[in-house]
């Protein structure tokens, strides 16, 4: 069954996608004249070079209607020297009153600040390419995109900006050195698009039009970049970012002394051309990043939490792209979490004009939780026609210390193809992996093919999978195995004209899993229906329907109670209600809640977060979630809530404190995190890092940490 689908998916696919045509990027161009001198990077755009530069024609509108020009026009410039590029930029303002801002924190949130953003496509593939852009308090943000423009924020590099505010316009200037970016060298110009969001007026805008379906930083939707002479060649270029640490931590829980650890590691990056670069580690360190976001856990199977460790992130989408939501070869939090992390090489870019390369080797150290091992990751991709492309990688963890029967490995190898229309209307992926081990099991592959058709009002999804009992992927992150997975999935949106109301549609899908004898095992099926407003606010009702059949006893609340039996098969139906507010206000606020049965019993869940922002310093806001499980006896029943308030203050664009507090009476635990960051030096940072674990019933402290590290960016 799952070969004639992956098949007939495959044809479907390759069918469809070949009627597309081409997007034509020549129908909006740039020219970026050169110059001799550099530019006073000051936001005030008065320096001569400005005075005769080309100028972007009208922006489009992309949201919240594709159509027309608007209500508050922006333009761009761009010209070059030796050295760097620049780009001016000026956003007019049509409506009186303070500009919405979050703070003035890196990497803001796109939707809750007004911003600016400039996506180049350097490689003109229309699939990779980077991201700058600005707040309009002159915070920055900077991401690699990949996959066809997703941005992946946790990209640095060194770059300048600056803003002005004018009670008419505001307007910004960027500095990007060519060794901070990647690009192909010999070639006279590059896709890009500029990218505005104006909270004020609820409108985004790009110069090249964009569908209001896709995101402006879709790379198939940019117009063209022209300059007069190719970008010089790069160098080998260095940098080097070595670290130093201290960290006081004591048990109150094992009754142990407070322990002092001092440590010291490095971090390299080497650009062996404009297109490849090398990345390396030594005795890392991660402990100044975020603290996960916790759930309450009511699922049989592992719940996922991102990686957040940025040297796994950079250039990461050759790896973390491979497979499926649930379905992933490789997973790099399956790294270090548990024993240390020695050090480390990436190699990432470009070969040639079509093709790219990723390969990663991890070597950990050991301790009483996990034996040392050794993880590398290899992946070659290759394009084939425009936004389509095969990837062929290896997965392998070798084991040091294996025991007996004891598997010393554990690979995956495969191919994941990637088929997209020039226009991104038609989406489609198939896979195929192969697990390898000692006495391997059968079944040990997995394979799966999906489609998805977009358009403005119209959406559907088919994607199928297959996922052998005897697939192993232990770097990877798959929630089950020797299952089918179908889900289908349906959208359509109304646009009413003359009305306050943007949007309003439908949603329908289902996920469904079957066993190998193509038995029903589970399935969660919904319907919804939502309505958006211009001002950016949301209603949506929704019904669900879940049948369950458990493999394998199950306690519902996850508490230690009574399970229910293996073989018991349940059927339940609920109904929720969602809203969230006008993002642009000073105190935003979302609330999300359901009721229906639950197995054999009932459930009742609700969910809030509500925010103040005290622009442009930071914000106070709060999380929280409460189930309610009533079950027959002898089954437990229970009252979760995790409760989450967070305080952000950034004093100045480099100066940042972060306090996040959760409680959880699931896992009986009251966390703190507080985070100082200064930005001393661009790619240059100090942080202090608090953490305290206490009984959330009795506040008797569990552990208590602190520490201290400081970077400096050698280039």
């Amino acid at each position: 069954m799952y070969k004639l689908l992956l098949l007939t998916l495959l044809l479907f696919s390759i069918d469809l996608i070949a009627q597309q045509t081409p997007i034509n990027r020549t129908d909006y161009q740039l020219t970026m004249k050169s110059i001799d001198q550099k530019i006073v990077v000051d936001g005030v755009l008065d320096d001569l070079p400005w005075q005769t530069a080309e100028k972007t024609t009208p922006f489009h509108k992309v949201t919240p209607i594709d159509e027309g020009y608007p209500i508050s026009p922006s333009e761009v410039m761009m010209v070059r020297n030796k050295d760097h590029f620049y780009v001016a930029i000026t956003c007019f303002d049509t409506i009186p009153g303070k500009r919405p801002v979050e703070s003035l924190r890196r990497d803001f949130a796109f939707g809750r600040n007004d911003n600016f953003i400039v996506f180049i496509d350097t490689y003109n593939d229309q699939t990779n390419g980077f991201a700058f852009g600005i707040s309009a308090v002159g915070a920055q943000w900077e991401g690699i995109q990949a996959d066809g423009g997703f941005v992946s924020l946790n990209w640095d590099t060194k770059w300048k900006s600056a803003v002005q505010n004018y009670s008419d316009r505001w307007t910004a200037e960027f500095e990007i050195p060519y060794k901070s970016i990647r690009y192909k060298e010999g070639q006279t110009e590059w896709g890009i698009n500029f990218s505005r969001l104006d909270l004020k007026t609820g409108q985004k805008s790009a110069w090249a039009p964009v569908p209001r379906q896709f995101q402006t930083a879709n790379l198939a939707f940019t117009g063209t970049l022209k300059w007069d002479d190719p970008l010089p060649s790069r160098k080998v270029n260095y940098a080097a970012i070595p670290y130093l640490f201290t960290q006081g931590n004591q048990d109150f829980s094992e009754g142990k002394n407070l322990d002092y650890k001092f440590k010291a590691g490095l971090d390299a990056k080497v650009t062996l051309s404009s297109s490849l670069n090398l990345d390396l580690t030594l005795n890392p360190d991660f402990s100044q990043v975020e603290v996960d976001v916790q759930q309450i856990n009511l699922d049989r199977f592992e719940l996922f939490f991102p990686e957040r460790r940025q040297f796994f992130l950079e250039n990461s989408d050759l790896f973390a792209s491979l497979g499926a939501n649930g379905n992933r070869p490789f997973f790099s939090r399956r790294i270090g979490l548990t024993n240390p992390v020695l050090g480390g090489a990436r190699l990432s870019g470009k070969l040639g004009n079509k093709a790219r390369i990723g390969l990663m080797n991890i070597q950990t150290g050991s301790n009483e939780l996990k034996d040392a091992s050794n993880y590398t990751v290899g992946v070659f991709q290759q394009q084939f026609s425009t936004r389509s492309n095969a990837s062929f990688f290896v997965v392998n963890e070798y084991n040091f210390n294996a025991q007996g029967d004891q598997s010393k490995y554990n690979s995956v190898t495969g191919f994941d193809l990637n088929l997209s229309s020039a226009d991104s209307k038609w989406t489609s992926k198939i896979f195929f992996h192969q697990s390898l081990y000692q006495n391997m099991q059968a079944s040990a592959f997995t394979a799966s093919g999906s489609v998805l058709y977009s358009t403005p009002k119209l959406a559907f999804a088919l994607a199928h999978s297959f996922i052998g009992e005897g697939y192993s992927a232990k770097v990877g992150f798959v929630r089950r195995t020797g299952v089918f997975r179908l889900v289908p999935e349906f959208q359509y949106r109304f646009f009413p004209t003359n009305s306050s109301l943007v949007s309003h549609g439908i949603n329908i899908g289902s996920i469904n899993f079957f066993d190998t004898s193509y038995q029903l095992l589970d399935r969660t099926s919904g319907i919804s229906y939502q309505f958006t407003w211009a001002d950016r606010s949301t209603l949506s009702f929704n019904i669900s329907e879940v049948f369950i059949r458990l493999q394998n006893p199950f306690d519902p609340t996850n508490t230690g109670g009574t399970p229910l039996p293996a073989g018991t098969s349940y059927q339940y139906f609920g109904t929720g209600i969602g809203y969230f507010s006008n993002p642009r206000s000073l105190v935003s606020y979302s609330v999300t809640a359901g009721y229906g049965s639950f197995f054999n019993g009932t459930r009742s869940e609700i969910t809030t977060e509500a925010a103040y922002r005290f622009q442009p310093y930071g914000y106070i806001g709060i999380a929280a979630t409460y189930n309610d499980i009533n079950l027959p006896q002898p089954y437990n029943n229970a009252n979760f809530y995790l409760i989450g308030p967070k305080i952000d203050v950034t004093f100045t664009d480099k100066i940042f404190l972060s306090t996040f507090t959760q409680f959880n009476n699931q896992i009986n635990n009251l966390n703190v995190n507080v985070r100082f960051q200064w930005r001393y030096a661009p790619g240059s940072d100090f942080f202090i890092v608090f953490t305290q674990n206490t009984f959330q019933d009795d506040y008797v402290i569990k552990d208590r940490g602190l520490i201290a590290k400081i970077s400096y960016w050698f280039n």
